[in-house]
């Protein structure tokens, strides 16, 4: 796994490593991620990804997207842990900073964006924001 130039932030805070261009422009993450990755391209915040061998074991080699130099995900933050799970209804969807992120829900209907769950009229667990 690659290591973060940023030591003093918690690792909790993020699932994705998020490096500067001239560092890395890829990361890597557990298989078991893989239903996020589908969902962070679809919204255009990875330029794609793919399952290697690390060690036997089977790993996402995820293709950062960066636009004029800066990456396109400037913050992870998770929102449910297990301490203290984040449930909001069809009513009170979080909005991250006005529409310009998403927030990714498990609902009764698998993994979805906040908007897709919006048009679908159904509620769950926020599991995290993604700006």
């Amino acid at each position: 796994m690659l290591r973060s130039p940023f030591p003093s932030r918690k690792p909790e805070d993020f699932r994705i490593l998020l490096f500067y261009p001239n560092l890395h422009m890829s990361a890597l993450m557990p298989q078991s991620m893989g239903i996020f990755t589908t969902l962070l391209q679809d919204e255009g915040y990875i330029a794609g990804y793919q399952v290697d061998e690390n060690g036997g074991k089977p790993v996402l080699n995820i293709d950062l997207k960066y636009f004029q130099g800066k990456p396109v995900i400037e913050e992870i933050k998770r929102a449910s842990r297990p301490g203290l799970r984040s449930y909001k209804g069809k009513e009170n969807l979080p909005r991250v900073r006005a529409g310009l992120g998403i927030s990714i829900m498990s609902t009764n209907k698998g993994l979805m964006t906040e908007t897709q769950a919006r048009a679908a009229g159904i509620g769950g667990e926020v599991l995290c924001t993604v700006f």
